[in-house]
């Protein structure tokens, strides 16, 4: 099952995805996609809807937003590709590295990427985001973690990385600046999705600059949720973004970071693709 939500921004309404084009709302059924709704059994009532009798819409004509209304929490693992670990010039981390971003730089797939005032270092990164299906907290082992996915989306982690690495303090500063953090374009649920090994990649103006696949995770998916939960309570609709292979503008010689009007293409085999235009904050 494909959850999306469509429409203009703050007016999106929920719908499943049947096919590349058309899409069925089910606001009627479930009121969003966010923390109380799937707490609530949301998935379940879904489940048990009889699509083919309910009027279909083409996506096209609607705005894809993001597919979670507001997550409470929008969790981060760093350097968790052993490629991206070696460009960045690290030793690969012997426990993940956790962090925050504000939980509203999570917009649509679709929408711009803005680069804040004076920013010279806006990176791309793409990463398997996971999405958390009910509370989580103190997991006995990664093999719990099955029953605590809600699905898969893809997200683009945008980050000013002056902020993020040149100035004193923790990384959230510059991984939390507005719209920095494009996920989309639905979620694919669990029992659709092997997150194991799929190819994941990056093209900006159509250049290759991401390439890779989940097998090069340091930490995988389940060890991932399982770790976080040791920390905090994981709720429904929560976000983990797993980490992101190398290829960042970071790692370039020259660097090559992110400029207004750009395109950033971003794609998940099995998911999908989300593509963002790069635009000044105005």
């Amino acid at each position: 099952m494909k959850l999306a939500r469509l429409g203009k921004f703050g007016f999106e309404k929920p719908a499943i995805v049947i096919s590349d084009t058309e899409a069925v709302f089910v606001d009627d059924v479930v009121a969003d996609f966010n923390r109380e709704t799937l707490s609530n059994g949301a998935i379940e009532k879904l489940r048990k809807i009889d699509l083919d009798n309910k009027p279909k819409v083409k996506i096209s004509d609607y705005r894809l937003g993001s597919p979670l209304a507001r997550p409470t929490k929008a969790i981060c693992v760093g350097l968790n590709y052993a490629k991206h670990a070696k460009e960045a010039g690290v030793e690969p981390p012997v426990e993940p590295i956790i962090f925050m971003k504000a939980p509203d730089t999570v917009v649509g797939g679709f929408d711009d990427i803005i680069i804040p005032p004076n920013s010279v270092k806006t990176d791309y990164e793409v990463e398997l985001c996971v999405v958390i299906s009910k509370d989580a907290l103190y997991l006995d082992s990664p093999k719990d973690s099955k029953n605590y996915i809600l699905g898969y989306t893809i997200s683009q982690d945008i980050s000013e990385r002056h902020w993020q690495l040149e100035r004193s303090g923790q990384w959230v500063k510059g991984k939390s600046f507005p719209n920095y953090n494009p996920i989309g374009p639905w979620i694919i649920t669990e029992d659709s999705f092997d997150a194991s090994d799929v190819r994941l990649w990056t093209n900006v103006d159509g250049e290759k600059r991401q390439d890779s696949r989940t097998s090069d995770l340091i930490f995988d998916v389940d060890y991932c949720i399982w770790y976080v939960s040791q920390f905090m309570q994981l709720n429904a609709g929560d976000i983990i973004n797993t980490g992101t292979p190398e290829g960042v503008g970071m790692g370039f010689k020259p660097e090559k970071y992110l400029k207004a009007g750009q395109v950033v293409e971003t794609g998940i085999d099995g998911i999908g693709v989300i593509k963002s235009n790069v635009v000044d904050y105005k």
